[in-house]
């Protein structure tokens, strides 16, 4: 008996899918929107989910950072996607110059205890780099997503867009007015700790990453030169990312010359004053900078700041009100419990705490880092 053409067509179409679901991941191509913010992430097509597992779309390029900026413990999966054709240029200090048409994505997850429901409010303090495993992809049935951060360069300048993942990790919709998630950690010491792990508003993505307090312009924060110079594990193999990029044809004006570089703030082979001062300026020196948010605080943490008062040493606060926790001075060498840059980096109080946004938790490990670093301090403050 003779079928018709059009069911042996959707036969062959579905034995076609079956085949390519079962074997390499389907390859899918990002789409950008010069106006539109489209409610779901998926529109984007910077990810896409199969079979429980989460892989990046065609031509997206994940990357890691030296230092990664600290957010509850969360673990980042970070991407950046170019148009085909186009090219982003180094820059020595500033994030690299992209071209309009650039997406740079942030995925916020965590590990979850095994056997622990998907989408449940029980998360998992690890120091495991899962998002550096991505072959073939990230697992969905060992994770918590939480959100997706876009970043959009279009015409007239970048557009921060928060995705916020639903319960059942199937996509991530938008809500520029933020959220709140209410999460257990564990693994954090002995106990369990519940915090509330808060989303940004659209405004509040510009607090950070509008790092021009003048012009207000937003801009990317995480891709410079210095971030980015150290390995990662491709598909095919480790290489340094400057190089890498250089390589797939997305980056030019590469020199020749040793490119800037941050250490990853826990590395036990680097100084302590290195570790410090990179852990300082991912999580602080987009604002603590001359032209930043924090500009007349007169506290300036990028790496070219040289050890004096302007890196705080024994500098008294401008404008900091409560914030100081009646300290007198921002450090105070050999005295980190006299400081207070350790004070206002351990507190929650939404009034005092710094950073003011992305946290709820006090960074034990960084708070600890930069006690250190004081201790170590000689001199004394009159």
């Amino acid at each position: 008996m003779m079928l018709k053409k059009g069911f042996v067509f959707a036969f062959l179409t579905g034995i076609l899918f079956f085949i390519t679901a079962c074997g390499d991941e389907i390859q899918q191509s990002p789409v950008f929107y010069e106006t539109e913010n489209p409610t779901n992430l998926s529109d984007w097509n910077i990810l896409h989910i199969q079979i429980q597992t989460l892989y990046l779309s065609d031509r997206v390029v994940p990357y890691d950072l030296n230092s990664p900026l600290f957010t509850d413990y969360a673990h980042k999966l970070r991407t950046v996607w170019l148009p085909e054709g186009t090219t982003a240029s180094y820059r020595d200090k500033e994030a690299l110059d992209f071209p309009v048409g650039t997406i740079i994505s942030k995925t916020f997850y965590y590990p979850t205890p095994n056997g622990s429901p998907q989408g449940g409010a029980t998360v998992v303090h690890s120091d495991d780099k899962t998002a550096q495993h991505l072959n073939p992809g990230l697992n969905l049935s060992a994770v918590r997503l939480m959100e997706t951060r876009l970043l959009v360069h279009r015409k007239d300048g970048w557009v921060a867009l928060p995705y916020v993942w639903t319960d059942d990790q199937s996509d991530a919709i938008l809500k520029r007015t933020g959220d709140i998630k209410k999460l257990e950690l564990i693994g954090r010491g002995e106990g369990r700790e519940n915090f509330a792990y808060i989303i940004p508003n659209a405004n509040q993505c510009a607090g950070c990453h509008a790092t021009n307090a003048t012009t207000r312009d937003i801009a990317p924060i995480g891709p410079k030169a210095r971030h980015l110079n150290k390995d990662y594990p491709y598909a095919d193999g480790v290489k340094n990312q400057l190089v890498a990029w250089q390589d797939m044809g997305i980056l030019v004006d590469l020199p020749d010359e040793k490119w800037p570089q941050n250490v990853d703030w826990k590395a036990s082979n680097a100084s302590l004053n290195k570790r410090a001062r990179s852990y300082l300026d991912i999580n602080c020196s987009h604002c603590h900078n001359p032209v930043g948010a924090a500009d007349t605080s007169g506290l300036l943490l990028e790496p070219s700041t040289p050890d004096g008062t302007n890196l705080g040493r024994c500098k008294i606060p401008i404008a900091a009100g409560t914030g100081t926790g009646n300290r007198i001075f921002d450090i105070v060498p050999g005295k980190p419990d006299a400081s207070i840059l350790t004070y206002r980096m351990h507190s929650t109080n939404p009034a005092v705490m710094m950073p003011e946004l992305g946290r709820s938790l006090s960074h034990t490990e960084g708070v600890a880092l930069i006690s250190e670093w004081i201790t170590a301090m000689n001199g004394t403050c009159e």
